[in-house]
């Protein structure tokens, strides 16, 4: 079984939290896609769906699947996202794929965080992956400095914007020994729209394809 093929069996097993009449929570990134195109197949069960993304959103509306305004949706009670990294207390960081700031507002947003990945993104420290960080314009050179007092080395992600219309500063070298800590720390700078570390709302549940199938995770 390859990573994609891992990363799909993960989103599968994720259906089965899917209820009828629910409005349901979609992340962004390939392992939400898989998710996306597998719940096409029970679109019409659902109320509905709210996108973390435009990309999710264009994805769902192409099966035909309902896109929600989040503002009217109201508390969701499923939120189904993938992860670039995580711990086994799962506690993640998310947004590589640059839209960890809607991903953290519809996670807050929903009683129950599904997370879905292949069993390489398990990790015991959290920073091996650059640590995204969603800032506004004008605060990006202030709020690397600040990042660097931290301990990391921030890189502007180049020609890349958010749905926001914001930047993302991409820090490497951080080892994430607290994350709830970092996370409350990051945040607190100004300029910093939000930090990808989601600790202080975790996951609830994580589920890992590998080679050996599928593995399930719970907080």
């Amino acid at each position: 079984m390859n990573q994609d093929e891992m990363k799909r069996a993960a989103a599968e097993a994720a259906l089965e939290y899917v209820e009828p009449g629910m409005i349901v929570g979609i992340g962004t990134g390939s392992t939400a896609n898989h998710f996306i195109d597998l719940l096409a197949g029970m679109k019409g069960k659902l109320e509905g769906t709210v996108a973390s993304s435009v990309a999710s959103e264009e994805r769902l509306r192409s099966h035909g699947i309902d896109v929600l305004d989040f503002n009217s949706a109201g508390q969701l009670q499923l939120y189904v996202d993938g992860a670039d990294e995580s711990t086994k207390h799962l506690h993640l960081i998310k947004g590589g794929g640059g839209a960890l700031t809607r991903e953290k507002i519809v996670a807050g947003g929903s009683d129950k965080f599904v997370c879905i990945a292949d069993d390489t993104k398990l990790v015991d420290i959290l920073g091996e992956f650059p640590l995204p960080v969603e800032v506004i314009p004008m605060a990006r050179s202030m709020v690397a400095r600040q990042l660097v007092k931290l301990g990391g080395t921030p890189e502007l992600r180049n020609g890349f914007t958010t749905d926001n219309g914001n930047l993302i500063l991409d820090v490497k070298n951080m080892d994430i020994l607290n994350p709830v800590e970092m996370e409350q720390e990051i945040n607190k700078i100004p300029g910093v729209v939000t930090v990808g570390i989601f600790a202080i709302r975790p996951a609830d549940v994580l589920i890992l394809g590998s080679e050996n199938g599928v593995r399930t995770l719970t907080a």
